[in-house]
Formats: structure tokens, sequence, C-alpha cells
């Protein structure tokens, strides 16, 4: 999406906010190598100020933070990612741990979860990672960001089971309804993603159903390329995509979702406009 678009200086769209938040994305992604300063550098033409980007395994959280500390207006998380565990030694936990503690731009743990759709790695395993970081979360007093494919009734257990003080949100949400409600019960916060704007996306729903003060959007770059750049490699700067799907729902303007998602995404994250 070009500066004009976002900004609302084309044709017949709607003028969005100069402040927007881009709440998950892996800006250490390999595919960001060649260019990643000029990505960061669209993102803010764009108007997406504000950007977390997300840790797969400790060596991409150090990654992570060491970008984050270096460009303001972007922060990152420190976890391991379920397909990722298999391969983790359980050491790393120490790591992360650290990480989270010593780094200010560390914002949250993660991302976490269950991943029943590809089973990477031993379902007893994913569960136990999960749980290592619910509990590294709540000694830290840092929110944590779930991931979660085909593994609904586990996730509800274990979030149910979660202390009631930590703060959680369920990325990239496409899952039913009850897995919605069920986190909704337990004070979660949910991000839609460009999944939302496919043309078969059938989730409107849910999408409707998240209250304004949970509801946060994402792009998950450089995957989940939203309409109408699909084949292309995502970037933060595609956000404002989500964000106009998103209103379109529910029926609310594109000014007040921007707003919306960026006040709740800093307060998940507990960063200051």
């Amino acid at each position: 999406m070009d500066p004009e678009t976002v900004t609302g200086k084309s044709a017949g769209r709607e003028r969005l906010p100069e402040s927007v938040f881009d709440s998950h994305c892996h800006l250490t992604h390999a595919r960001f190598d060649g260019d990643r300063a000029s990505v960061l550098d669209k993102a803010a033409d764009a108007g997406v100020t504000h950007i977390v980007t997300i840790a797969s395994d400790l060596k991409d959280s150090e990654a992570g933070a060491a970008l984050a500390r270096a460009r303001t207006g972007l922060w990152s998380t420190a976890g391991v990612h379920p397909h990722e565990v298999s391969g983790t030694p359980d050491a790393d936990l120490d790591g992360i741990r650290e990480l989270a503690t010593e780094r200010a731009e560390v914002v949250a743990i993660g991302e976490t979860g269950l991943d029943f759709f590809y089973d990477h790695a031993p379902r007893e395993l994913q569960r136990t990672w999960f749980e290592r970081h619910l509990a590294l979360a709540h000694d830290l007093g840092l929110p944590v960001v779930i991931h979660s494919r085909e593994a609904e009734d586990d996730t509800i257990d274990l979030i149910r089971n979660a202390p009631s003080s930590l703060r959680l949100i369920l990325h990239c949400f496409t899952a039913s309804l009850k897995l919605l409600e069920a986190g909704l019960a337990e004070d979660c916060y949910v991000s839609f993603s460009g999944i939302i704007t496919f043309a078969k996306y059938d989730g409107a729903d849910a999408v409707r159903a998240v209250p304004g003060d949970r509801i946060l959007v994402e792009t998950d770059a450089p995957y989940l390329t939203p309409a109408p750049f699909r084949g292309q490699r995502n970037e933060p700067s595609f956000v404002g995509h989500v964000i106009e799907s998103v209103a379109r729902m529910r029926g609310e303007s594109v000014a007040g979702v921007a707003r919306a998602t960026a006040a709740n995404a800093a307060s998940f994250y507990a960063i200051q406009l």
C-alpha cells in the first residue's frame, strides 16, 4: 500500500489516522534480509508508526530485540513457536527469561501455543512449552502472544488454567466461535490478519463478536498478504487493508477502527502511543 492509499488521498477511500499499529509481524525473517530498512521506512511513510516483531526461537528473539533497539516505534517479543520446540533445548527458556528481563524493547512472551495442523513437534511437548511460556510471563508480568491452529480444546484448557492476571492474545484468529467465546471469557485480546481480506473468508461473525476494546490488527508479515496484493511478500505497510476489512464487517469507520486497534495494541503490550 502506498502512502497516498493509507492516508486517504486516493479518491473514494476513507482517511486513516496518522498512527497505525501492526501488532504482529516477523521482521527478522530472511525474506526481509535484502531490504529490511526500506520496508520499515515504507511502513512509516504509510502511517504505520508502531510495530511489534514476533520471535520464533531464542536466536530470533535476540535478533528481534536488537532490531527493535535500533528503531523508534518498533518492539519485539521473546519465545519459542510451537513449530520450533522439538529442536529447542530446555536451557533456552533461561535465555528467553534473561532477554525479556533485561531488554525494555521486549514487550511480550511468544509467540507460543499449539499447532496440531502441521504437527511439527509432538503435541505433548507443545503443551509443555506453552505452559512454560505462560508461567514465565506470569513471573515477569508480561503478556503472551498465542498461536492456535486445529488445537481448540487444548488451547481453551490451557488459557482457562492460566493465571487470571495474564494478558493473552489469540493472534491471527481464524478459529471457531467456541474458542473465541472461551478466550473472551478469559479476557483475551483477539487479533485479525490479512486472511479476513480473502474472498473466501467466512469469519465475519467472529470479527463482529470481539468487543471494541479487545480487537487488534496485524499483518503476520511476510505471511498472509492481504488482497489486493496476494502473491507478493506481505509487509507492515499493508495493515491498512486489514483495518478496512474490519471496519466494513463491523459497520464502523476506518478511522475509528484504526484508532481503537492502535489503542488496544498499546494496552496489551503496555506501550505508550
